[in-house]
């Protein structure tokens, strides 16, 4: 191919330039490519002002090859040292994310003035080598060469570290930059990305013309923090100055009071929206979802929703998500299906929020089915995906499947070893549980407050106490505390496995204890007839000042419960709405009637019963009934027999109860009446059961049956240690 000549002596060539340029300045970039396929028909020679606008199409029509064959073109034709050819080929590499060649294309020039030295620097810069982009620019500034606000533009965008960013709000001072608006406004969001809100604010307050950018980064930057207050106050000054806020300021005020669960300032804004005529953009609508969603409120979250015009992926996920939030997992199985028959795609975040609704109604079938509609369509999931994957196995008690998935996982995070330990923790497989845990060290990744919790919480449900201490001993050796989190799951581990002293020793060493600390060491004493130290424990609660809840009112009237404490708990239960405001739940009136019916005031218990439960309740009158028995109340047994009976329950060991009740009334026909009732509807009860924990392993034993394979040496253990304690003088064992 021979070299073109120069413009000068070709017109044409000048003609189509001007038409090429033309087009590129509108964004027509296929048609700048078909009029250089033009320019070639009628055997027009391109020149150096050819090829930029040329490049600049392949850059935003995504053609590298074509871009590549232009720059072959550029060689052979001898325009390699153009400096405008030269800074559009860096521009077209550093797009394609080409670094190498675009540094080659660099050295190789000649003259170099800031354009091309700007364009190198954003290059490194939007591919995260934020420490050569800021070399390349020490490098230019020592070659005398002076950068424009375009390059600071570039350096700016790349910042992580405050140090850097003051570095260059120097910098811009000193080159004269300081009234440029774009680079303030650059400026104050990077302060506020640094955390320096307070910084920002200043700057804001120097600068001479602010804009809409300007007012929307400092009230971005608020609303990150939570500051409502701030927000508002700036969103006045705004109005005040006559600008008009637009979707990215109500944006930003939205996300502020949905993280600070403000749903009166939330609806406020959302006053404003509708003033400003901007209900129906699709941002804001998706906006307004999830901070009603997070402030609770799913009914006006579901009326923007059914409004929207057009709902895509993002405004779909944040209802799902919101909705699991809100603990109503069926409507989010619910609005998953719709999106799928209005044939919207989902993303993989929208499949982990699906799945984490399966996981909470532990249903299998549900659960499956999302993953054969993975499969089916091919979905490539992310690591938060595939462990919502691995959490709904588990939660439906499906721990080979939750194996399989987490095996299969090529990159796993501490969310991914969270759940599959947690998984089998909660699954009552502690010995694997703990397996996993040291598997999870070995790949050198450090455990957090909920492996510990997990593991903690496993042992505290069948009373693990050796492994229980072990995880303390971790805990401590990992300097994983202070963690309220990991303190209150060691309290109650402590006081679950019976071991009291450890359990006050942990809650001593506290640095601040919460309501659920308070509840675990008060639970602990009167679940182990400590009912006295639970009530000076309680005392001691109402002198920190914080305010008691239902959870650790449950706990003390339990406490009373249990040791005989029955004037203290009535008074308790009396103070809850009298003296906090608390209305007493079924589980706190169940309290009482258990109280008063241990104490023998079975009367008194189903009188209480009568006048508090507006529902019958199946649980409160089985303890009515056994009361009666121990008491010999026959009358009232009799009464409340025929209640239980009125309410058919489905549950065989309530048929088991009665039974037993009129056999110690002597009432044959009421217990031939309930076994018949009981076959009729083909229920069988369950064995009477206990289990031991030996080694992170459960093993349980059956009322009367003798199929484990131990059995012989167990009993022969047993007749020893029977032995054993009659020769000291303990006769009470069967």
């Amino acid at each position: 191919m021979s070299r073109a000549k120069p413009s000068f002596l070709n017109p044409a060539t000048k003609s189509y330039n001007a038409i090429i340029n033309r087009l590129s300045t509108a964004g027509a970039f296929c048609d700048v490519l078909l009029t250089y396929s033009s320019m070639l028909s009628t055997d027009t020679p391109p020149d150096a002002h050819t090829f930029p606008s040329l490049l600049k199409a392949c850059t935003s029509l995504d053609l590298f090859s074509h871009g590549l064959s232009f720059h072959q073109r550029v060689i052979v034709d001898g325009y390699s040292s153009d400096s405008y050819i030269a800074t559009s080929l860096i521009n077209f590499y550093s797009k394609f994310g080409h670094n190498q060649n675009a540094r080659k294309v660099f050295d190789t020039m000649g003259d170099r003035n800031v354009v091309p030295w700007t364009t190198m620097i954003g290059c490194y810069t939007r591919a995260g080598e934020h420490d050569v982009a800021f070399s390349m620019y020490n490098i230019m500034r020592r070659q005398g060469i002076q950068p424009s606000s375009v390059t600071m533009l570039g350096l700016l965008s790349g910042v992580l570290e405050l140090v850097h960013l003051q570095c260059l709000h120097a910098c811009v001072i000193q080159y004269g930059f300081g009234s440029d608006v774009a680079l303030a406004n650059s400026m104050l969001n990077v302060y506020c990305k640094c955390g320096r809100v307070e910084d920002a604010q200043a700057l804001f307050e120097l600068m001479d013309g602010r804009d809409v950018i300007s007012w929307n980064s400092l009230v971005s930057g608020y609303a990150q923090l939570g500051n409502i207050r701030e927000v508002l106050q700036l969103l006045i000054r705004m109005k005040t100055d006559g600008i008009e806020p637009d979707q990215q300021t109500f944006g930003s005020l939205v996300s502020a009071a949905a993280m600070q669960s403000k749903l009166g300032v939330g609806k406020m804004v959302h006053g404003h929206i509708l003033r400003a005529g901007l209900e129906q953009d699709s941002h804001i609508e998706t906006s307004l979802i999830g901070m009603y969603l997070k402030c609770g409120n799913v009914n006006s979250a579901f009326r923007i929703f059914e409004g929207m015009m057009h709902k895509d992926v993002i405004s779909w996920t944040a209802m799902i998500s919101g909705l699991v939030q809100n603990d109503c997992a069926d409507m989010a199985v619910t609005v998953f299906r719709r999106m799928l028959k209005s044939r919207v795609m989902p993303s993989t975040a929208t499949i982990a929020s699906v799945l984490a609704a399966c996981a909470e109604l532990g249903s299998f079938p549900l659960g499956t089915s999302v993953h054969g509609y993975i499969l089916r369509q091919r979905i490539k999931l992310d690591i938060p995906s595939q462990n919502s994957l691995v959490t709904m196995y588990a939660k439906c008690g499906h721990l080979e499947q939750s194996c399989s998935v987490f095996d299969r996982m090529s990159r796993r995070d501490i969310v991914s070893w969270n759940a599959i330990v947690s998984g089998h923790a909660q699954n009552g497989h502690l010995c694997k549980a703990l397996l996993l845990f040291n598997e999870m060290r070995k790949t050198r990744q450090r455990p957090d407050s909920i492996t510990v919790v997990s593991l903690l919480q496993a042992c505290a449900s069948i009373g693990a106490l050796h492994q229980g201490k072990w995880i303390h001993n971790f805990v401590t050796k990992s300097c994983l505390g202070p963690c309220i989190l990991i303190d209150t799951a060691l309290v109650d581990m402590y006081s679950k496995c019976g071991d009291l002293g450890s359990a006050q020793k942990c809650f001593d060493r506290m640095p601040q204890q919460d309501l659920v600390s308070w509840s675990s060491i008060i639970a602990g004493y009167g679940s182990h007839g400590k009912g006295e130290t639970a009530l000076r424990m309680y005392s001691d609660f109402l002198h920190t000042g914080i305010q008691p809840n239902h959870v650790i009112y449950l706990s003390i009237l339990s406490a009373c419960s249990h040791n005989g404490l029955v004037d203290q708990g009535l008074s308790f239960f009396h103070s809850m709405t009298k003296d906090f405001g608390i209305e007493p739940r079924l589980e706190h009136r169940a309290c009482i009637v258990d109280l008063l019916s241990r104490a023998g005031r079975v009367e008194e218990a189903y009188s209480f019963y009568k006048r508090m439960f507006p529902e019958p309740s199946m649980d409160v009158l089985g303890i009515l009934l056994d009361a009666c028995r121990t008491t010999g109340n026959v009358e009232l047994g009799d009464i409340v027999a025929r209640e239980i009976v009125i309410l058919k329950p489905a549950n065989a060991g309530n048929y088991v109860q009665l039974a037993h009740s009129y056999a110690s009334m002597k009432r044959w026909d009421g217990v031939g009446e309930v076994w018949t009732q009981m076959k009729s509807l083909h229920l069988k009860k369950l064995p009477g059961w206990s289990f031991i924990e030996l080694h992170g392993t459960i093993t349980t034993f059956f009322t009367d049956h003798s199929s484990h394979p131990q059995f012989e040496e167990i009993m022969l253990v047993l007749k020893i240690l029977g032995s054993e304690m009659r020769k000291v003088g303990i006769h009470d064992i069967p």
